[in-house]
């Protein structure tokens, strides 16, 4: 028997007719808004009276192609101390949250700790902490001569992982309590129990968080060149003394932009991925 095959219906045709009228619609007339601002805009600019000076002074072809390899070195610096601070950062944070999720009298002096930590890098400014860091730890003397990306890495690790700290204690407390009752009725330790049922819900429900703080520390790596290290900031700074011009400023803005855009577009597919599964059946 040759199976029937289902033919919509004359009225199911003229549906999805009308819907590719309207989205064709929508799309042209998002396009012909979007180039009717664009218009507008470059128009005010161009008009206004400081105009050619500003682009003299921000917005020089020629210094920007000199002034790009020497801000791509530096950004590679921004790349490796983003790298190994983003490991540091999710270690630590998960230890602190972690020991702030501790049940019972005999860890209160550990939540205690964890809970100051928190409280003292997420109320301290970032470039505080870098000249705190920077300067004042290696005046103690205690360790070798390290360069100022290193330390730069360190106070980046001890701010962030404040912050992360906390989205991971969220996501934990999230994990509703009858997940962890059902884990140690089955004979699971604590500590099973935690990597196995309670963690992986709440990384799963926290990821969103955890990449826009990702995306939140690409720009403030920038903020290691105040130690000294020659990054793409400190390397844009260089170039705008030797041009006397601020075009490198922009170059180094444009590469970090460049170099976030690929974070939040995933850090918005998952989120609304992750919406539409939470979502899903809720709609009628």
């Amino acid at each position: 028997m040759t199976p029937e095959v289902h033919a919509p219906s004359g009225l199911e045709l003229d549906r999805r007719a009308y819907r590719r009228r309207q989205t064709a619609r929508s799309v042209l007339v998002s396009l012909g808004s979007t180039v009717v601002f664009a218009a507008v805009l470059v128009l005010a600019l161009r008009s206004s009276p400081g105009w050619a000076r500003v682009q003299e002074s921000f917005l020089d072809p020629v210094v920007a192609w000199e002034s790009l390899p020497r801000v791509l070195d530096g950004l590679l610096l921004n790349l490796r101390v983003l790298f190994v601070a983003a490991l540091g950062v999710l270690v630590l944070g998960l230890l602190l949250a972690t020991l702030r999720t501790l049940r019972g009298p005999v860890f209160f002096p550990l939540r205690a700790l964890a809970a100051g930590y928190t409280d003292l890098f997420r109320g301290t400014p970032l470039i505080i902490v870098l000249y705190v860091v920077g300067f004042g730890v290696p005046g103690l003397e205690l360790f070798g001569r390290m360069d100022a990306a290193f330390w730069g890495t360190v106070a980046l690790v001890l701010t962030y992982s404040a912050y992360v700290a906390e989205v991971f204690r969220a996501g934990i407390e999230a994990v509703h309590p009858s997940q962890r009752l059902a884990a140690r009725s089955l004979g699971l330790t604590h500590g099973q129990t935690m990597r196995r049922v309670v963690l992986p819900q709440a990384v799963r429900k926290v990821t969103p968080a955890l990449m826009n703080d990702f995306v939140a520390m690409q720009k403030d790596v920038g903020l290691i060149s105040v130690l000294g290290a020659v990054d793409a900031v400190r390397a844009a700074q260089i170039e705008v003394a030797h041009h006397y011009d601020f075009t490198p400023y922009v170059v180094a803005g444009l590469l970090f932009v460049a170099m976030a855009l690929p974070v939040i577009r995933v850090t918005d597919w998952y989120t609304a991925r992750l919406r539409a599964r939470e979502q899903m059946g809720s709609l009628v």
